[in-house]
């Protein structure tokens, strides 16, 4: 056996376009565990391809799906719950009371 690690090798597609940049020839692409992935090497886009060969868009990172990531904070304690009640010297607009 030998003691090299698996080395995935990342090679250059012909006439290719980036979609971000349009730059021809300098995108290139991997397989890791058979999904294939590409990126340019003129402006750094990069993007996971599906069964297809149409892109699969990364997420962006949004304050719901990166809540997981932060730690909660527990409740302030001298934190109160305020409660609205209705003024009842206001009357409502269709002459009721």
């Amino acid at each position: 056996m030998s003691d090299v690690p698996n080395v995935t090798k990342k090679r250059f597609i012909a006439g290719a376009v980036c979609p971000a940049c349009s730059a021809q020839d300098t995108i290139k692409m991997w397989s890791v565990d058979d999904v294939p992935h590409r990126e340019c090497v003129a402006c750094g886009y990069s993007d996971t391809l599906d069964a297809r060969g149409n892109s699969v868009p990364n997420e962006l990172p949004t304050r719901v799906n990166t809540t997981a990531l932060k730690p909660k904070k527990p409740a302030d304690p001298q934190v109160k719950a305020v409660q609205f009640f209705p003024n009842p010297k206001l009357k409502k607009p269709d002459g009721k009371s």
